[in-house]
């Protein structure tokens, strides 16, 4: 099944999207990965939407990837006497480690780490920031703050603090578990809450041990600061913009989006736009026309992929919502307007051998009349950096491995194709050939681009770039081998 998109659709599977028929559905209107939210579900659902994932994949003939979310450390105050108690503005309200009721001078905030890290003059933000407040005391154990936003705070409200780097881990004991549990299922991703440092991205790594690249969300402003050092230790990055907008100005958020859009690029790793894309569609069939432009926002910065959370998991109108999300990319990318973008902000730091042959494919196949461009790639980086090139003509990527070809179908553009082992340039060029026609990339009198690596099964080996027919029988015997 071949997408009329190059930006991948990523569906949060959920309570209205979790039985086989359904997730069918999601996967024909267009998703190309599904994301299973570890803050929802237990591990037997959680497991019974991966079995029927793999299933449906072996079906259709297509791979398909599976990203995991994990949940992150959760904050939150403690409990009122009367379930909720109100604030006024410029009153006085006290946190602390007391586990007593709290009423309207003060609750608990069962979070040490969190007193530990306050100073005078931070914020502190309850439920979504509907409620803000300010620190003008604190110890280790309390927090005298003053209301600078009020209104009714009720029992176990989450907590955000902007304006400190917290002390704490981004994987809780709860997310440990987690990890483990769908590693050993075969996901292909990690999604990382809670990222603020380098160091969050590098102890889940190790815990993965290789077995799914680790995509780390960017959700907290202490992330947006370092991040450059994330992306350098992460596979891909969300740009979870729910949080991002709590946390930070919401005029803020836009700019940042498109500068993390843009330096993932350059890096050649994978960026989702998430949160809120097509909120309206949780309760109807339409979206706003706003909503309709965020999510073509996205796709003219060119990212990877952009995702539904709520829309597809437990709104009322998940099909449709992957339809709208897949209708709005195709009408998107066939704006003239999309190509002048895109062009103007390609770039990236060009110093290998594989970056000169990617970029000679991408030039070659948009001068001459070249249908599609074939490359093959172990670990994904060669695929990867032909679609940091955003080429005119799609992109087929050629893996002899399952988990490569899963990973990479979060990337632009990328039509994931397995193959066998090679053990000769002749017999890459003939597949390469056969898949383009095979899927209805090219015609037997057309003609393809194929880059390869020798000796194959090498990572980091490209440096073979060969214009070929799509006719194997005008592939000659002379040929490289």
């Amino acid at each position: 099944m071949r997408r009329q998109r190059n930006v991948k659709i990523v569906a949060t599977l959920g309570p209205a999207s979790s039985d086989k028929e359904t997730i069918r559905a999601l996967f024909e209107a267009g998703a190309d990965v599904f994301r299973l939210n570890m803050s929802h579900g237990s591990h037997s659902e959680i497991g019974e939407r991966h079995r029927i994932i793999r299933e449906l994949e072996g079906e259709v003939g297509r791979s398909i990837g599976i990203l995991a979310d994990l949940q992150g450390p959760k904050l939150r105050v403690g409990v009122f006497g009367e379930g909720e108690a109100e604030l006024e503005v410029g009153q006085a309200f006290r946190l602390d480690l007391d586990d007593a009721p709290g009423d309207g001078s003060r609750v608990q905030l069962p979070h040490k780490e969190i007193f530990e890290a306050l100073e005078p003059g931070a914020h502190l933000l309850v439920n979504d920031g509907k409620i803000r407040l300010v620190v003008d005391g604190c110890g280790e154990d309390f927090a005298n703050c003053t209301v600078e936003v009020g209104g009714t705070i009720s029992n176990r409200k989450g907590v955000n603090v902007p304006d400190v780097v917290l002390p704490l881990a981004a994987l809780s004991e709860k997310d440990r578990k987690d990890l483990e549990f769908v590693c050993r299922l075969g996901v292909d991703w990690l999604a990382l809450s809670f990222v603020q440092r380098a160091a969050d991205v590098a102890e889940a790594r190790e815990l993965a041990q290789g077995r799914a690249a680790i995509l780390s969300k960017i959700e907290k402003p202490a992330a947006v600061k370092a991040f450059d050092e994330i992306l350098a230790v992460s596979d891909g990055i969300m740009v979870a913009r729910g949080d991002l907008g709590v946390e930070l100005p919401v005029q803020n958020v836009p700019p940042i989006q498109k500068r993390l859009v843009r330096k993932c690029r350059a890096a050649a790793k994978p960026v989702i736009v998430a949160t809120q894309m097509l909120e309206s569609m949780i309760e109807s069939p339409i979206p706003t026309r706003a909503e309709v432009s965020d999510v073509a926002a996205a796709i003219y910065e060119g990212a990877d992929a952009v995702m539904l959370s709520a829309e597809s998991a437990a709104g009322s109108y998940p099909v449709e919502a992957v339809a709208t999300m897949n209708n709005v990319a195709i009408e998107v990318e066939s704006d003239p307007t999309y190509r002048e973008v895109i062009e103007a902000s390609r770039g990236g730091l060009k110093q290998s051998v594989a970056d000169g042959i990617v970029s000679a494919a991408r030039e070659i196949a948009e001068t001459a009349d070249i249908k599609v461009i074939c490359c093959y790639s172990q670990s994904g980086r060669t695929a990867s950096l032909v679609a940091r090139e955003r080429p005119r003509v799609p992109i087929i990527a050629m893996t002899s491995l399952v988990g490569t070809a899963r990973r990479l179908s979060l990337t632009w553009g990328l039509h994931c194709v397995n193959t066998s082992e090679l053990d000769r340039f002749k017999t890459a060029v003939v597949n390469a050939a056969r898949a383009a026609r095979k899927d209805g990339f090219a015609q037997a009198t057309d003609q393809l681009v194929v880059t390869a690596g020798v000796p194959f099964g090498q990572s980091g080996t490209t440096n073979i770039l060969r214009v070929a027919p799509c006719d194997e029988r005008l592939i000659l015997p002379s040929d490289p081998e």
